[in-house]
């Protein structure tokens, strides 16, 4: 079990490395002015400049890419210092689920939508590598793994504390019993008592607004009368 959970670790790792690598691939080519441009996903994401006729032409950043490529190089950052640092082993594999569906919607939608073409113009077509939609399958693989290397190193440490501890599918099972144990103890209202509790508090807005209101105009008044004099 602690071979493969190791084995499940190093995986997520390679798996978070192939997914940023991929976004040095082409990831899209644009039709400017009858000129085809194919541009990596680093380029997209950080308005690199591509060559357009011979001539260097900046990209605008696409935000979205951006903060895809971002959410990739923190969930591989954590990997990595998952071996030292446990807690870790949580997070990575939330930011990589976060980015496998942010990058997963991108694939599936319209690359009008998520490449940001300026300040090319007369531009005509944009389409998609498949390195896109790749990319988007390899963050999931990632997420699989690293949630594979949670599961199995919580296993590991409940097994060594001799039932001290419950693994993670009995915690969340027994928070929701708890949680629904104490939905149970609320008392509601009745009819009577709510429709009293809002007009109270319907009268009391209207006061303080009230007072608010006359002292904001006194005070505008004497400001009048100091400034006039």
């Amino acid at each position: 079990m602690k071979t493969v959970n190791k084995i499940c670790q190093i995986l997520s790792i390679v798996l978070g490395a192939a997914a940023l690598v991929l976004f040095f691939t082409s990831f899209a080519t644009i039709i400017s002015g009858g000129n085809e441009v194919s541009a990596v996903g680093a380029q997209l994401a950080f308005g690199s400049k591509v060559k357009v006729a011979g001539e260097a032409v900046g990209l605008a950043k696409s935000a979205d890419i951006l903060f895809c490529f971002i959410l990739t190089a923190i969930s591989l950052i954590m990997s990595i210092f998952s071996f030292k640092a446990k807690g870790l082993r949580y997070s990575a594999p939330v930011v990589g689920l976060i980015s496998a569906v942010y990058m997963l919607v991108i694939a599936l939608s319209s690359p009008w939508k998520f490449v940001d073409a300026r300040p090319l113009t007369d531009v005509t077509k944009i389409e998609y590598a498949p390195f896109v939609l790749i990319t988007a399958i390899v963050l999931f693989l990632f997420a699989a793994a690293a949630i594979a290397y949670l599961l199995i190193d919580d296993y590991l440490e409940v097994s060594a504390s001799k039932g001290d501890k419950l693994t993670i599918p009995k915690r969340f099972i027994r928070f929701l019993r708890d949680y629904k144990s104490e939905i149970k103890k609320i008392v509601w209202p009745g009819f009577k008592d709510v429709l009293k509790n809002t007009g109270i508090v319907i009268v009391m807005c209207v006061i303080i607004g009230a007072f608010i209101w006359l002292l904001d105009f006194g005070l505008g008044k004497l400001l009048e009368l100091i400034l006039g004099a």
